[in-house]
């Protein structure tokens, strides 16, 4: 049976929120007049908050004492039946522990980030998935959701600043870790090419703070959002092409066509959910996941030619 109401925890990142999600669609499927309450840091407020599977966002900034106790007050006002907690974190297991009743569900103690977590909840789920979001929903199961959902349900975000009337291929070169981005100046040799041979424009996307980096993409145009300004961009683009990082994953949850490059990360646990993604990786890239502050060497190696090809077949399925 499925609970009437359940607090998850997700505190972030981008990625990490989108790859829960349809967890929270199976528990809103399964009990549609349950309440959906969902704790997480302000800045992913736009992935959540008018989000039609999550009835309730809660702030949660450790950093602030008022957002630690405003998140204490909204997670004491009522009893939950369930706290999931998503992140397998310690930080994030403590918080789960705060809220007021309910069972506590998580990760077993081999597939939680850090053991200790693992000490706080009453059930454990020891999945065999190999991808995060199969292992979402299986922790889901256990908590009670009957009703299985494979989609991430979005808001609609809200335009900021200017798009291209016609064809683009979004991009966020400056998203995620260092060593998963892809070489800037790769990025002006993809525009010449999309924008000469198949009349599709290059639009860079990212923070206040990345502008003066991402105006170095020559022959690219400069979109500067918010997260609900990347939904809105991300819902109008062609195509877009993305990292390991959550603009990839946005686009994938909204069926957009994309090109994704991975180097140091594995696909096949952390890549785009969905059919509408062509990932593009080297046989040789090692896994490592290291947060490194330089470029790995098997992005580099991703060559911008080979980054094009797939982009006009990905352009070939987008919209007009």
């Amino acid at each position: 049976m499925s609970p009437g109401r359940i607090l998850i925890v997700r505190l972030g990142a981008m990625g990490d929120i989108l790859h829960a999600l349809p967890a929270a669609a199976s528990f809103r499927a399964s009990a549609p007049g349950g309440h959906i309450a969902w704790i997480a840091h302000p800045r992913w407020r736009d992935l959540l908050d008018g989000n039609p599977v999550v009835d309730e966002f809660i702030p949660f900034d450790r950093s602030s004492i008022a957002s630690v106790t405003a998140a204490w007050k909204a997670m004491r006002r009522a009893p939950f039946d369930a706290v999931i907690d998503f992140q397998g974190l310690t930080q994030s297991a403590l918080v789960a522990f705060a809220a007021r009743g309910g069972k506590r569900f998580g990760f077993h103690y081999s597939l939680v980030r850090e053991t200790p977590a693992a000490l706080f909840y009453h059930e454990h789920c020891k999945t065999q998935a190999a991808h995060v979001v199969e292992m979402n929903l299986d922790l889901a199961r256990l908590a009670g959701a009957d009703q299985r959902r494979l989609e991430a349900p979005l808001p609609q975000g809200r335009p900021e600043g200017r798009l291209p009337e016609g064809r683009f291929v979004l991009a966020s070169p400056l998203a995620g870790w260092v060593s998963k981005q892809w070489p800037l100046e790769y990025y002006t040799r993809l525009a010449r090419r999309l924008r000469h041979e198949l009349g599709a424009a290059l639009v860079v996307n990212g923070a206040p703070a990345q502008e003066a980096a991402l105006r170095g993409v020559e022959d690219a145009e400069v979109h500067i959002s918010s997260v609900a300004g990347l939904i809105y961009a991300t819902r109008r683009a062609t195509a877009v092409l993305g990292l390991d990082s959550g603009p990839l994953h946005l686009a994938a949850a909204l069926g957009i066509p994309a090109v994704a490059l991975f180097g140091p990360t594995d696909p096949a646990r952390n890549g785009p959910w969905g059919e509408s993604v062509t990932v593009l990786r080297l046989p040789a890239a090692e896994t490592t996941y290291a947060r490194e502050a330089r470029i790995h060497p098997s992005m580099r190696e991703l060559h911008p030619d080979m980054v094009f090809e797939a982009l006009r077949h990905r352009l070939g399925e987008g919209r007009p």
